[in-house]
C-alpha cells in the first residue's frame, strides 16, 4: 500500500528534478529521461491501481455488510414479533390451564362433599333402621361396621365395609383346592387373618370331596368354569362388586375379575329389582346376601331361619324391599340355609340352622 512516508519522498524527489530543470541543470537526453521517468512511475501506477482495487473491494464489502445488517436488522424485527405472539399465545394458554385447573380442584371438592353427603346421609339411614354398629375395625385396607338386624325386624347380622385398598377382600377355597374336606367360614378367616367372614358359593360333594359350583375365580385365576346357569358374584381389581348373567370366559377378563364364586339369583341390577325364578318364590329361608350401596361401600349380610320362635327367615321379595331400604344397588344371593354364617372379630355371630357351622367350598373375607 502506498503510504504517507513514501509519497512526501516522491513529491520532494519531483520538486528536486522540476528545481533542477529550471535552472538549466544538465539532464540525459529526452528520450532516455523518458524512459527512466517512466520506468520509476511504472511502480506507483500499478500501486495506485492496486490501492483502486483495494477500495472498489472495501466499497463492496461495506455494501455486502450493509445488505448483511439490513437482513439482520429484519430478521430481528420478525424474530421479535414471533417472541411477542409466543409470548402473547403462552400467557393465554397459562390462563386456561389456571382456569382448568380450578374447574378440576372445584369438580374434585364438589365430588368429596357429594361423597361425604352420600356417606352422611347412607349412616344416617343405617342409624336410623338399625340404631349403632355393635362392631368396628378401622384398618389400613379396609373399615368394617357390624349392625344387628333386630331392628330391621331379623335376627342377623349386617357388616358395612369401606375398602381402602382392593386386596382387602377375596374368595378362599376350602383348604385353598378346587376338591377338598371342606372348611368352615370360621376356619377360612383364621387361617387367612380375616376380621369378617361370610360363606361363599353354592357346592356339591362328589367322591367325598367338596367341589364349588359354576364359576370361581381367586386371584385372577379362574379355577372352574361350568354351570353358567348360575349368577356370578365377584370383585374386580378395583374391589368393585361385579357379575351376574356370565357365559364366556372372556368376559370375566373383560370385567378384570380377581375373586368370585357363583350362586343365585341377582336379587337387584342399577337400583331395580330382577326376577325371581318360579322355584324360589316367597320361601322363607336363612340367607346370605351380598352387594353394595350407592356409594360403592359393600354390604355383607347373613339372616337366620328355619328356627321356630327365634327366626323363620325371609323370602328373597322381602329381601328385596329390605335392600332397597337400605339404599343398595346391586345385590345378589349366595348360598342360604345351613350355610349361612357371619363371622366377626374371632367369632360366628349368628345362628346356623344346622345347629353348627358347615363344611364349604368357599367363603368370602374381608382382612382390613
Amino acid at each position: 500500500m502506498f503510504t504517507r512516508v513514501q509519497l512526501a519522498i516522491f513529491l520532494a524527489v519531483a520538486m528536486v528534478a522540476a528545481f533542477a530543470a529550471a535552472f538549466g541543470l544538465r539532464t540525459p537526453p529526452l528520450p532516455a529521461q523518458a524512459a527512466y521517468t517512466g520506468g520509476a512511475l511504472e511502480p506507483l501506477g500499478e500501486r495506485l491501481n492496486a490501492m483502486r482495487q483495494t477500495l472498489s473491494d472495501m466499497e463492496r464489502t461495506s455494501q455486502n455488510i450493509g445488505s448483511a445488517v439490513g437482513q439482520a436488522g429484519q430478521y430481528l424485527v420478525d424474530t421479535r414479533s414471533i417472541l411477542s405472539q409466543m409470548t402473547a399465545f403462552a400467557a393465554a394458554e397459562k390462563a386456561k390451564d389456571e382456569e382448568h385447573a380450578k374447574a378440576v380442584d372445584q369438580l374434585l371438592a364438589n365430588s368429596r362433599q357429594t361423597a361425604k353427603e352420600t356417606k352422611d346421609a347412607l349412616d344416617t339411614i343405617l342409624s336410623k333402621m338399625l340404631g349403632d354398629p355393635i362392631g368396628q375395625t378401622f384398618g389400613q385396607r379396609a373399615t368394617i361396621k357390624v349392625f344387628s338386624l333386630k331392628e330391621a325386624g331379623y335376627r342377623g347380622y349386617m357388616a358395612k365395609v369401606k375398602l381402602h385398598d382392593p386386596s382387602a377382600v377375596r374368595l378362599v377355597l376350602a383348604q385353598d383346592k378346587v376338591g377338598s374336606k371342606g372348611e368352615t367360614t370360621s376356619q377360612a378367616a383364621k387361617r387367612t387373618g380375616a376380621k369378617l367372614a361370610i360363606n361363599g358359593g353354592g357346592f356339591t360333594w362328589q367322591d367325598g370331596l367338596i367341589y364349588p359350583i359354576g364359576i370361581t375365580v381367586v386371584d385372577g385365576v379362574i379355577k372352574t368354569f361350568y354351570q353358567t346357569t348360575f349368577s356370578f358374584i365377584g370383585f374386580n381389581k378395583n374391589g368393585n362388586l361385579v357379575g351376574g348373567e356370565v357365559t364366556t370366559e372372556e368376559q370375566i377378563k373383560k370385567m378384570n375379575v380377581m375373586h368370585g364364586a357363583s350362586f343365585l339369583p341377582t336379587l337387584l341390577k342399577d337400583g331395580k329389582k330382577q326376577p325371581i325364578p318360579s322355584g324360589w318364590k316367597n320361601k322363607k329361608e336363612p340367607r346370605t346376601l351380598i352387594g353394595h350401596f350407592s356409594n360403592g361401600d359393600l354390604l355383607f349380610i347373613v339372616i337366620d331361619g328355619r328356627q321356630k320362635g327365634y327366626s323363620d327367615g325371609v323370602t328373597l321379595e322381602e329381601a328385596q324391599e329390605k335392600l332397597l331400604e337400605f339404599n343398595v344397588r346391586d345385590a345378589y344371593n349366595l348360598d342360604g340355609g345351613g350355610s349361612s354364617t357371619f363371622y366377626y372379630n374371632g367369632k360366628v355371630l349368628n345362628s346356623p340352622s344346622d345347629g353348627k357351622e358347615r363344611l364349604l367350598a368357599s367363603s368370602f373375607v374381608v382382612i382390613p
